[in-house]
This record gives C-alpha cells, sequence and structure tokens, in this order.
C-alpha cells in the first residue's frame, strides 16, 4: 500500500511538473506578441505596413489594386499568429497568393525593409523585429518565383 501512494505522489508530482512547464511554454510563446503590444499594436504596425507600401515607388505596383482593409486585416491576423498570439490566418495560402506576382529576391527585401521601418516607427523593440523576422523569413520560398 506505500509504495502505491509513492508511486501515486510520485505520478501527481510528474503530472504537476508538466502541467507547470506547458504553461511556462506557452507564457515564453506568446512573448513576441506581448512585445508587439498584442493584436492592436500588431494592427498599428500593419496599418502603417500598408501606407508605406502602397507609397514606396518599388512597393506601390504590387499593391496598387489591394484591398487596403482586407489587406490590413489578414497581415494582422497572419502576424499575430507568428508572435504566438490567439489569432489563427485563414488566408490564401502565400504560394498561391504571390504566384502570378512576378516578385524577384530584390522586391522581397525591399518589402522587409519597409516592414523595418513600420516596426521603427511603431517603438517595435529591436529584439522583437528581429524576432518577428526570423519568424517570417521561411515565408520568402513562397512568395519569390522568379529569379
Amino acid at each position: 500500500m506505500i509504495r502505491i501512494t509513492r508511486i501515486t505522489h510520485a505520478l501527481a508530482a510528474l503530472a504537476a511538473t508538466l502541467l507547470l512547464s506547458t504553461a511556462q511554454a506557452q507564457d515564453a510563446d506568446d512573448s513576441l506578441y506581448r512585445a508587439w503590444g498584442e493584436k492592436a499594436g500588431i494592427q498599428a504596425v500593419m496599418q502603417d505596413f500598408v501606407t508605406r507600401l502602397q507609397a514606396d515607388a518599388r512597393m506601390a505596383p504590387f499593391f496598387k489594386n489591394a484591398n487596403r482593409e482586407h489587406l490590413v486585416t489578414q497581415l494582422t491576423e497572419q502576424l499575430c499568429q507568428q508572435a504566438g498570439g490567439p489569432c489563427t490566418y485563414k488566408g490564401v495560402p502565400m504560394k498561391e497568393a504571390h504566384e502570378s506576382m512576378d516578385i524577384g529576391r530584390r522586391d522581397f527585401n525591399a518589402l522587409v525593409e519597409v516592414l523595418q521601418q513600420s516596426m521603427q516607427a511603431k517603438g517595435i523593440p529591436f529584439a522583437a523585429q528581429n524576432a518577428m523576422l526570423a519568424r517570417l523569413a521561411p515565408m520568402h520560398r513562397d512568395i519569390i518565383n522568379r529569379p
């Protein structure tokens, strides 16, 4: 009986440790989301970003026919999800969304430059900027479609 009680206590302690570790991991997972000011902060950056994209001579041709509010909403959801927030991006997959746009590495780099301007303008901490860029960087494989 004592052995069963020890095993039960050991299992309970293990379960508690796992639950605590999971909760801590979840807290850590949304640290980027919080650093960006949660959804409202991400949306503010995306509003600034879309305005800058449409005004930038290099980027404007790609966004001239874009529905501004829809684009801001989709980008907000996407970055919110990437940052570990409670959002779910339900838009078109990146490869499909960009397949007919003739985007090269130079275009992609210009977009990142504009994003950096928006992050800076909205006061996103430098470490949080870099963390988001690291999460977004793999998308280049689905966005760049010409040498």
